[in-house]
């Protein structure tokens, strides 16, 4: 039985502790139609899951949390069972379809089955239709779940995966394993420690590198300016939608030497800037502190490979060209004092430690009131040009990121054919003017790009 990594299966403590969190991810593709038969679609999509085992495997979790949770595969597994199709209700636009994203998302996936679904949403401005592709985030990030988007309505089907049956040990056995793994676990000590001897040189490198990571990370523990960005969240959510040119974006990081992500981010914090002053607050400082996922994938898998940086966004800064400088200076000075290095192995780390500690602890956190982190920013590259599925174009492929734990608003952009898509996702009842933030990062951006020009 292949076991979830530590932070795999924090999305899943998180969500058991936080009665409010729904914590899958999603993308809302957006396509011209008319809308496929919903067999034809069901069989299209079943038809390549034998390329992606965990489509069909569920989570066994250890008794006693003797061991972090495995995948398991689901001999109830009923592929139909996680498909529906919905109409778009009046008025059928834009503000619709964010609105029913937004409640379908708000439901939680079933644990006793495969973590994922699609929705087929037909009734669609202009007689397009929309696919929510929507998976646990226990099961996949970010760049991960738009590899699979890309396996499922690419245009080569994958190859089969052939691979062991992982079928359900039962408790009595897992708490076998469990046991075995703790005895084991000083040998691995004993391992870690004889590579120590064998590579000193290496190893005090990355003792030096993870040392100014963690003093990185310690100061980014600081509470944050009180506002209303940050809070108690409810169960319902609320969606909004954006996009930019990615060559507007290209434009500005040229200009002014920094990256893609800088741009973006800086057209982030110039939209809390300007949520606050519409909320009569004043855009201090220190008020908006984002989780920024940094990607540490080696190798192509499914799970999550995510390290973090931990920003302060320069909302208190009016001019957006000095707030593009003020991102990339935070951004360049977080990478140089490794930080993402530092979370990157922390989390690999807790894989060769004792599961239960590990889960009791994501436990206390979810009830700590948490002011440190305002929000979640996330940069997803996605296909450069434009894919289709049953022979009609995708015009657009939007993300959502899900929320927990005090954070009231998350940001997800996706690139795809020339254009940054955004998915902003906030609480319902204390953040319902995510519009307001939208408009603004659109807006940001095409200033960046005219003093680019």
């Amino acid at each position: 039985m292949e076991r979830l990594s530590p932070l795999d299966a924090a999305f899943l403590e998180i969500e058991d502790e936080d009665g409010n969190a729904s914590l899958a991810i999603a993308s809302l593709a957006v396509v011209e139609g008319p809308a496929p038969r919903q067999e034809d679609f069901v069989a299209a999509v079943v038809s390549r899951l034998p390329g992606i085992p965990r489509y069909h495997q569920k989570i066994r979790q250890v008794p006693f949390d003797l061991g972090p949770p495995g995948w398991v595969d689901d001999p109830a597994f009923e592929p139909a069972g996680h498909f529906g199709r919905i109409a778009l209700p009046a008025p059928h636009d834009e503000n619709a379809l964010c609105e029913l994203v937004a409640l379908m998302m708000s439901e939680r996936l079933e644990r006793d089955r495969p973590l994922w679904e699609f929705w087929v949403i037909e009734g669609l401005p202009e007689g397009r239709w929309a696919i929510l592709s929507k998976v646990h985030h226990a099961l996949a990030d970010g760049i991960s779940a738009t590899g699979l988007q890309t396996i499922l309505f690419g245009d080569n089907p994958p190859k089969p995966v052939i691979q062991p049956a992982a079928d359900d040990p039962g408790a009595v056995r897992m708490l076998l394993d469990a046991a075995g793994s703790l005895l084991a676990n000083p040998f691995e000590q004993l391992g870690f420690l004889a590579k120590t001897l064998l590579h000193p040189r290496r190893v005090a490198r990355q003792v030096s590198d993870t040392a100014r990571g963690l003093t990185a990370m310690t100061t980014a523990l600081l509470p944050v300016a009180p506002s209303s960005l940050s809070g108690p969240i409810g169960r319902d959510r609320r969606y909004s939608i954006a996009e930019v040119s990615l060559d507007d974006v290209k434009t500005a990081a040229k200009a002014f030497e920094v990256t893609v992500n800088d741009v973006l981010l800086a057209a982030v914090s110039g939209g809390f800037r300007e949520l606050l002053l519409q909320r009569g607050e004043e855009p201090a400082a220190d008020s908006v502190r984002s989780l920024v996922p940094v990607s540490v994938r080696t190798k192509s898998t499914v799970d999550n490979e995510v390290s973090l940086l931990l920003p302060l966004l320069p909302v208190d800064v009016a001019d957006p060209a000095q707030r593009l400088i003020r991102v990339h200076h935070r951004l360049s000075s977080l990478k140089a004092t490794k930080e993402a290095d530092a979370g990157a192995l922390l989390t690999a780390s807790a894989g060769h430690q004792p599961f239960a500690p590990i889960a009791w602890a994501v436990r206390a956190a979810a009830h700590l009131p948490q002011r440190t982190i305002v929000t979640v920013t996330t940069n997803i590259p996605g296909p450069a040009k434009r894919c289709s599925v049953f022979g009609r174009e995708i015009i657009a492929m939007y993300p959502y990121v899900p929320i927990a734990l005090r954070l009231r608003t998350g940001v997800a952009m996706l690139s795809y054919a020339g254009r940054i898509h955004i998915g902003i996702t906030s609480d319902a009842d204390s953040v319902p003017d995510t519009a307001v933030l939208a408009k603004a990062i659109e807006r940001d951006v095409l200033t960046l790009r005219d003093a680019a020009r």
